[in-house]
């Protein structure tokens, strides 16, 4: 079926057959028996080398425990455009690492006024990734129909707003759902 499509196409349109993708913006696919895997170790790697990070010791959580960011904690910084451009390259860093997208999304909420202390908490992410690159997600060829649902809340968490952040979290079978939001 895939070749009589191929041939369709061929004969309608300038095609080049480029075989199984592997690499496709900074994304990098790799199959095997159980499944297929999604991940930017690349996109990852380049992001420490242009940081300066690639000898950082690694940490093995992507914040520190506990930490509560506020908007006037520290000393403002004076060029907010390293921290702004880094924060951007985190968000596209989300697509296939879910672990740090919590950690990214509350420092971007400093995007326009960034301090001291939400440098710290970003160079402790930098460390996480030095120590967690290879990380992805793994799309299972064999599916589990299990329904599971998990939903958090963290009261008042937000420093500045006393807002709450509320998410949920849905599987059905392997794959998931997410979501997030500040009141």
């Amino acid at each position: 079926m895939l070749c009589k499509v191929q041939q369709i196409l061929e004969s309608l349109f300038k095609l080049k057959v480029l075989g199984n993708l592997k690499y496709f913006l900074g994304l990098e696919l790799a199959r095997s028996p159980e499944g297929i895997v999604l991940s930017q170790r690349k996109y990852t790697l380049n992001i420490l080398e242009d940081t300066n990070f690639n000898d950082a010791k690694a940490t093995l959580l992507p914040t520190e425990t506990n930490l509560r960011l506020s908007a006037s904690d520290g000393e403002l910084l004076d060029d907010p455009v390293i921290y702004r451009s880094i924060i951007g390259r985190f968000m596209y860093l989300t697509i296939s690492r879910p672990d740090i997208t919590y950690v990214v999304f509350t420092l971007s909420q400093f995007w326009s006024q960034s301090h001291s202390t939400h440098l710290h908490a970003l160079h402790y992410l930098l460390r996480y990734l030095k120590g967690t690159t290879g990380q992805g997600l793994l799309f299972f060829a064999k599916l589990d129909m299990r329904l599971m649902a998990y939903v958090d809340a963290d009261w008042a968490g937000c420093l500045d707003t006393r807002g709450s952040v509320i998410g949920f979290c849905v599987f059905i079978g392997d794959s998931v759902s997410w979501r997030s939001k500040k009141q």
